[in-house]
């Protein structure tokens, strides 16, 4: 998902690579039949960018982020059976 995410930003002219974007997952186990199952994943980005590019393409940002997971093989193929939830934050640039 971190891949997708950092396209869609770098084709909307805000970079991604070489450490502005960072992504951290967690994953939550439960037991279904003596077996670890995978049930949820959340995933927290973080952008760092600084303020004046911040402004000027908040909503390309927003929209990045609020329409990647459509467009990550990861996601769709996993999405279904497992509960995919995301978050970002800004870090100063």
């Amino acid at each position: 998902m971190t891949g997708t995410f950092g396209g869609a930003l770098e084709a909307r002219g805000i970079p991604a690579g070489d450490g502005f974007l960072h992504s951290d997952a967690v994953g939550e186990l439960e037991k279904e039949n003596n077996v670890l199952v995978i049930k949820r994943i959340h995933v927290s980005y973080k952008l760092k960018v600084d303020s004046a590019l911040r402004e000027e393409k908040a909503d390309a940002i927003q929209r990045a982020f609020d329409l990647h997971a459509d467009s990550c093989p990861v996601y769709r193929s996993i999405y279904t059976s497992i509960d995919i939830t995301k978050d970002f934050e800004f870090v100063e640039g």
